[in-house]
């Protein structure tokens, strides 16, 4: 276990070569998101974060976070997480389809394998309860010793995180209609407990017995009375809250994308852990030199000065769902891939979108070459696909874990990340490198004539001249893919919210001369630009 004040550590610091300045536009992020939130013996919020594979615990007063389980470790995409009276701390693991548990000492286990989007999780006398945030979903109570379940409550749509109520009744938001529901953990039928909600997410108890519920949609803290649902609003943070949990009288919020508020008694709120970046992943900057940041299940646009507009986010109307690559299109316009395997054209300020291909394995990069053909790096499949008049043609197969793509007179420029190399794509289909020898190359952009590769194996931007192959590195030592000596599990996808959640690096350059990159290790979007 180790205390740290960010996310990401590296061996050396971040530095430019001579001529060049690098600078964040926006802070390192320290958590990898916040998810699920549970108060220890320790008086410490524990918090379960499933971009990173981590557990964190933060001191509420001095705001120090500890990390408990890191990533690369046994707990993978911890949503949601428990502990018993003996300090076990249970944890469900959404993209595994899991509950594990973590001992004291630090040994894991599994407890039950076979829960698709395993997130809600309680304790209560030392019995263990978990459900399945989907449609159809199932509340269970698990045996400890790994033996058959038993199920309370089946063809749930989309049960999240619960708690038992002083009744002994076993409370839980359901997302999909909008209602807090109750049952008898000994089974039997739901009742209805609260209804035009704003898509609550999380119910917790207050010391007189009232609800405490966080609405992802809103982003309202709600207090509901438990015997007649009316309702009262505590606070208003952002849409994008997770979780809460009470620290004595003290309530705490979570928010997916990594802040972590403190409810004041006034509605107002004291930040104990600020808002950040969960990824980033791709970037675009549209004619008026705004960028565009991917961040999965948010988008942002930065407007100058660091500011972080927010577009949409997976809640809103018009998302277009997890995005990863993007490229600017017309006013207002941006062309975007999706971890559910789309392609859509989206225009966030009209909360509007338009699916113009699906079905494809893992997305990555997304550019618009001659004749208004779109291409896009298919992952998963290794191809580069291009979309044109509605038509789909594979303009190259056989490639090498394909990420960032750009478009050139002659074709397009495609990063093979598993081949270190960046190949040339013909109008006409044939295929040859460019420039090899990297270790992992994934965004890359083209402006002015020369190539900018962030390759996150050496963790460099490299910039290389297109007439005349010349290259050169502008900047070592990038946060970029797993701190160093970390090997992360894949993510897989989250039912329908999100296909497999594989990281990408992105970069974008602008005629001023200024690069942006997506530094998706720490959570923050760089600036490289000349002295």
């Amino acid at each position: 276990m180790s205390q740290q004040s960010g996310r990401y550590e590296g061996p050396e610091q971040v530095s430019a070569r001579e001529g060049f300045c690098l600078e964040r536009m926006t802070p390192a992020s320290r958590l990898y998101g916040a998810n699920g939130l549970r108060t220890g013996r320790d008086g410490r919020i524990y918090v379960a974060q499933v971009p990173g594979s981590q557990v964190s615990a933060i001191d509420v007063d001095s705001g120090i976070i500890e990390t408990i389980s890191p990533m690369g470790g046994q707990i993978v995409a911890p949503d949601d997480l428990a502990f018993d009276s003996q300090g076990n701390l249970y944890v469900t693991e959404i993209t595994e389809g899991r509950v594990s548990v973590r001992k004291p000492n630090g040994e894991c286990r599994v407890i039950y394998g076979d829960m698709p989007c395993a997130n809600p999780i309680t304790v209560h006398n030392d019995r263990l309860y978990a459900g399945e945030c989907r449609p159809g979903g199932r509340i269970m109570e698990l045996d400890l010793d790994g033996g058959a379940p038993r199920v309370i409550l089946d063809d749930v749509p989309m049960p999240n995180a619960f708690e038992i109520g002083p009744d002994g009744k076993l409370y839980f938001p359901v997302m999909a209609v909008n209602e807090i529901w109750r049952v008898d953990p000994a089974g039997g039928p739901h009742e209805v407990v609260a209804t035009g909600l704003g898509v609550p997410d999380s119910v917790k108890f207050d010391a007189e017995g009232f609800i405490v519920s966080t609405q992802v949609a809103s982003g309202q803290v709600l207090r509901i009375n438990p015997q007649t649902g009316a309702q009262s609003v505590l606070a208003t943070v952002a849409p994008g809250l997770d979780n809460c949990t009470f620290v004595g009288n003290r309530l705490f919020v979570s928010s997916i994308s990594g802040q972590v508020n403190e409810v004041m008694s006034t509605g107002e709120l004291r930040s104990l852990v600020p808002d950040g970046l969960q990824w980033p992943l791709g970037l675009a900057l549209d004619e008026k030199g705004r960028l565009f940041v991917a961040d999965g299940g948010f988008d942002y646009l930065n407007i100058g000065q660091g500011v972080m507009q927010p577009l949409g986010m997976l809640f809103t109307p018009g998302f277009p769902g997890f995005t990863r690559g993007v490229a600017a299109a017309s006013a207002g316009e941006w062309l975007v891939t999706t971890a559910n395997g789309d392609v859509a054209r989206y225009w966030p300020e009209q909360q509007k979108s338009e699916v113009l291909a699906s079905g494809f394995d893992r997305l990555m990069g997304i550019a618009e070459g001659p004749n208004s053909t779109l291409a896009f790096a298919e992952y998963g499949g290794g191809r580069l696909i291009g979309l044109a008049a509605g038509k789909i043609t594979v303009l190259a197969a056989g490639l090498n874990g394909p990420m960032g793509i750009v478009s050139t007179d002659a074709g397009f420029l495609v990063a093979e990340s598993g081949a270190g190399r960046i190949t040339r794509v013909t109008t006409s289909g044939n295929t040859e490198t460019v420039l090899d020898g990297l270790q992992e190359p994934q965004g890359m952009a083209l402006e002015g004539g020369v190539l900018y590769v962030v390759d996150v194996g050496a963790k460099t931007l490299i910039a290389m001249t297109i007439a005349t192959g010349v290259t050169q590195t502008l900047a070592e030592n990038l946060p970029v893919g797993a701190p160093p000596g970390v090997e992360p599990v894949p993510l897989g996808p989250i039912g329908d919210l999100a296909g497999p959640m594989t990281s990408f690096a992105g970069v974008a350059a602008g005629p001023d001369g200024r690069v942006y990159i997506a530094a998706d290790g720490e959570g923050s979007v760089l600036m490289l630009r000349p002295a």
